[in-house]
C-alpha cells in the first residue's frame, strides 16, 4: 500500500523552503520551464495521444484533455506571463505603531502546502505549478486517471528545471491517479494547508463532503446571458456566438439565454450565428413557436424544466422567455451557479440593476462570458474560479494563493494586569 503521508510531509518540507526562494530564482525558472515544455513539445503530445485514445471524442471532456502544438505554446506563454508578473509575497497590507510601542505590521506569505484535484485538464499541471511556485507553495497535484499520461509528462518535464534551479523535486508532486490518494490528501490534517477542486460538480460535491483540510471551491459554471428589450442586435449575436461556441467544454461557457418577451421577433438573427455552428437548442413554448421555420428543425426542442440549471458543456443551449429584467435575475438567482452571468442592454439603469443584484464571481454587461478567465483578467494564469465569497473568488492568481500574518517589533514591552 502507498504511503500518501510521505508525500505529504515532503512537500511540507519543500514548502519550507520555498519560502527562502529569492522572486528572481523562481521567475527564471518558470520561463526555462516553458522553453523545455515547447522543446520536449513531442514527447509531451505523444503522451496526450495515449490519454486521448481511452477517451470517446464524444464525451464533453475530450476537448479539455487534448493537448495541442497552439495549447502547449499558450501554456508556455502562461508560464512566462505569471514569470512576468510582480511577486505578492512579503507586501505589506497595514504598517502601525502602537501607542506602547508596539510595530505592528501585516504581511503577505505563502498558504503553505496546497492540493489540487482535477480532472480531464493536463493544462492545469503547469497552471497549479507555476501559480504555486511563484506564491511559495508546495503543490500536490491529483489529477484524473483519464489526464495520467500527460500529467505524468509534463512533471517529467518540470522535474529537472526544478532541481537546475535549487528546488526541490516534492515542490511540484503529481500523486497517483487513483481514488486513494484523493481520499488520503483530503485527510492530511495538520500536511496540506488548502485543497483546491477543479472539475465536475460531482467532483467539488465529493470533495466538499469529505474534505478534513480546509477547501476553495472552484464550482461549476451554469451561465446565463439575458438579451434586455433594448438589447443591440449585433452586439448579442456576437456575444452569445461567442459566449456558447468558443470553447464548449469550459465552464464560462452559455448555457441559457434569457429573452425579454418584447424581443422575441429577433430571436432567429440573435440565434443564427449558433445555427451555423451546429449548436441544439431546447427552447420553453414562446421561443420554439418564434424559432420555428428560421432555425434547423433538428436542432430544435422544446425545453423542459431539467434544462434550464444544467452545465451542458456541449454545443447545446436552452432559451427561456422572460418579461422583464425583474424574471431574468429571479431566473438567475434559482438556477445560476454563481459563476459568469451577463446582460446585453442599452438601459443603464438595467445595467446597473443587473451589475448590483446579480450574485455571480464574474457579472458582465454587452460583454462574453469566456472573459472570466485568470490570464484575461490580467493574473497570468488562474488555478481555478472560485465561486464562494470567503477568502477569494472568481479567478484565483497569484493573491488569492496567499494569506497573510502580523509581524509583531517590540523593546521589552509586556502586557500589563
Amino acid at each position: 500500500m502507498t504511503d500518501y503521508s510521505a508525500f505529504f510531509v515532503a512537500a511540507q518540507q519543500a514548502s519550507r523552503a520555498l519560502a527562502q526562494v529569492p522572486p528572481a530564482t523562481t521567475d527564471a525558472l518558470l520561463r526555462d520551464l516553458a522553453d523545455a515544455l515547447l522543446a520536449h513539445a513531442d514527447f509531451v503530445l505523444s503522451q496526450n495521444e495515449q490519454d486521448l485514445a481511452r477517451m470517446p471524442a464524444t464525451d464533453p471532456r475530450h476537448d479539455r484533455l487534448r493537448l495541442t502544438p497552439e495549447r502547449l505554446a499558450a501554456m508556455a506563454q502562461d508560464l512566462r506571463n505569471v514569470a512576468a508578473l510582480p511577486s505578492p509575497l512579503g507586501a505589506t497590507l497595514s504598517d502601525q505603531t502602537l501607542l506602547n510601542g508596539l510595530h505592528l505590521s501585516k504581511v503577505r506569505v505563502p498558504l503553505g502546502v496546497v492540493g489540487i484535484i482535477y480532472e480531464a485538464r493536463p493544462n492545469v499541471t503547469f497552471d497549479s505549478l507555476a501559480l504555486c511556485l511563484k506564491t511559495g507553495n508546495a503543490c500536490l497535484l491529483k489529477g484524473g486517471s483519464d489526464a495520467a499520461a500527460s500529467n505524468a509528462a509534463l512533471i517529467e518535464v518540470a522535474g529537472p528545471v526544478l532541481l537546475r534551479h535549487g528546488l526541490p523535486l516534492a515542490a511540484a508532486t503529481l500523486l497517483p491517479p487513483d481514488r486513494a490518494a484523493t481520499e488520503a490528501l483530503l485527510r492530511a490534517v495538520g500536511l496540506v494547508d488548502v485543497v483546491i477542486p477543479r472539475g465536475s460538480q460531482g467532483l467539488i460535491d465529493y470533495v466538499r463532503k469529505n474534505a478534513r483540510v480546509p477547501v476553495i471551491e472552484t464550482g461549476a459554471g451554469v451561465v446565463h446571458t439575458y438579451f434586455d428589450e433594448t438589447g443591440d442586435l449585433a452586439k448579442g449575436a456576437a456575444i452569445v456566438a461567442n459566449a456558447k461556441t468558443r470553447r464548449v467544454s469550459v465552464c464560462n461557457s452559455l448555457d441559457c439565454l434569457l429573452i425579454n418577451e418584447q424581443r422575441l421577433a429577433d430571436l432567429p438573427a440573435l440565434l443564427a450565428p449558433l445555427a451555423a455552428a451546429g449548436v441544439q437548442l431546447y427552447a420553453d413554448a414562446p421561443a420554439h413557436a418564434a424559432l420555428a421555420g428560421a432555425y434547423p428543425p433538428s436542432l430544435l426542442a422544446a425545453a423542459t424544466e431539467a434544462h434550464f440549471g444544467t452545465e451542458f458543456l456541449a454545443l447545446t443551449l436552452a432559451v427561456k422567455t422572460v418579461p422583464n429584467l425583474g424574471a431574468a435575475l429571479d431566473h438567475i438567482a434559482r438556477h445560476g451557479s454563481r459563476h459568469s452571468e451577463a446582460i446585453v442592454s442599452e438601459d443603464a439603469a438595467h445595467i446597473t440593476t443587473f451589475l448590483q443584484v446579480v450574485d455571480a464571481a464574474a457579472v458582465y454587461a454587452n460583454a462574453s462570458t469566456a472573459f472570466t478567465d485568470g490570464a484575461q483578467f490580467g493574473l497570468g494564469a488562474e488555478i481555478g474560479i472560485s465561486t464562494q465569497k470567503l477568502h477569494a473568488r472568481g479567478p484565483m492568481g497569484l493573491e488569492e494563493l496567499t494569506s497573510y500574518k502580523w509581524l509583531v517589533r517590540g523593546d521589552g514591552q509586556v502586557r500589563p494586569g
